[in-house]
């Protein structure tokens, strides 16, 4: 059994604490906190779960990782604390545990991450003998190994546009919705996350991954935004009320630009009530899906829908992110240490899971 931490309890903690527990290579060996009002709280009640695990969450970072761990789930937040997120990172990997994440979205393409990024990684690689490998779900396996899996299908193919079409109301995550994003803000204001050359940081790593695999050379990667206000007050479960004429949907594009056409797409589509922007593309449903097509001979369509937590969408994403990283953990282990991609690390069936309680 391979001793694993789970570090952070939040929308992705939960789900990796579940993912971890379930996993029949795994074994639960500390759950990780930042808030002072966790520590001492059992895992089981911190994931959701219905029944006690018998292990209490703890805030005593040293003393987990002296306890030599075999594998960290990094769960905690990177978006605005990168620096804080890399030191922790760097730290698991240097006390000799494989580390999976999502936190740091220059690291997904890690052949082409940025120096500040990739260097302290392999430094912590060389001096402990740990491994590192970050992933998600989009950024991650729905315009990674997802599009291009689908593209195999394929006699022609002229594109390949990944989307993300969400409705953030479901999401519980007020700060990033309504800053980073910039949901409820006035038209004029710049959200971080859609500021220019924003987006290629975060998505250029999957265009960069999907036109490897390819074997396509990329002329360049371009960015298109749009952003519409609401026309109406709507009012959310979990944030509150959105005025009228404040931002209420955005659409942008990541593009991979190949023989002067943008062949390698990815693209978000946002809103904060369906009632906005409706004449852009829609989910089956109203809540969430992530979809990939294949523009060519056959054109193929393929939407994925996730959820968890009460049937909610935004935490199926989250549980599928987690999957994906915590079932590379066994395989991670087996290999050699190093920085590894999605093209390395293998998307493998649900080995001994099927019927597992």
């Amino acid at each position: 059994m391979i001793s694993t931490v789970v570090w952070g309890t939040g929308n992705v903690g939960r789900a990796a604490i579940r993912a971890v527990e379930a996993h029949p290579a795994l074994k639960l060996a500390a759950v990780l906190v930042h808030n002072p009002e966790k520590v001492g709280r059992d895992a089981g009640e911190l994931a959701g779960l219905e029944h006690s695990l018998g292990l209490a969450a703890t805030d005593d970072i040293d003393a987990v990782l002296a306890a030599g761990p075999r594998a960290v789930v990094y769960a905690a937040s990177g978006d605005i604390r990168p620096d804080e997120a890399l030191a922790d990172i760097g730290r698991a990997i240097r006390a000799g545990a494989v580390v999976v994440t999502p936190a740091l979205y220059p690291l997904y393409d890690q052949r082409n991450a940025p120096p500040e990024f990739r260097e302290p990684m392999l430094a912590a690689i060389a001096e402990g003998g740990g491994s590192l490998f970050v992933s998600g779900v989009d950024p991650g396996w729905g315009n990674d190994v997802l599009p291009l899996l689908i593209s195999g299908l394929g006699t022609e193919v002229d594109a390949i546009r990944c989307q993300e079409i969400f409705d953030y109301s479901t999401y519980e995550q007020e700060d990033s919705v309504r800053h980073l994003v910039g949901m409820g803000q006035p038209m004029d204001y710049q959200p971080l996350m859609l500021a220019p050359s924003i987006p290629t940081m975060v998505w250029g790593g999957q265009i960069r991954l999907m036109a490897r695999a390819l074997g396509v050379e990329l002329d360049e990667i371009r960015e298109t935004l749009e952003r519409r206000p609401l026309e109406a007050t709507v009012s959310t479960r979990t944030m509150g009320e959105f005025e009228a004429g404040t931002q209420g949907a955005v659409r942008f594009e990541v593009q991979g630009i190949v023989g002067s056409e943008p062949r390698i797409v990815i693209e978000h589509i946002t809103r904060i009530h369906p009632s906005c922007a409706p004449d852009w593309p829609t989910p089956p449903d109203g809540d969430g899906a992530h979809r990939v097509i294949i523009e060519g001979r056959p054109r193929i369509q393929v939407t994925v829908e996730a959820t968890d937590e009460g049937e909610n969408r935004s935490a199926g994403g989250n549980a599928t992110a987690v999957g994906r990283l915590v079932g590379a953990l066994d395989w991670l282990v087996d290999a050699d240490p190093g920085l590894y991609d999605a093209l390395d690390v293998p998307l493998r069936p649900a080995v001994g899971r099927l019927g597992r309680k």
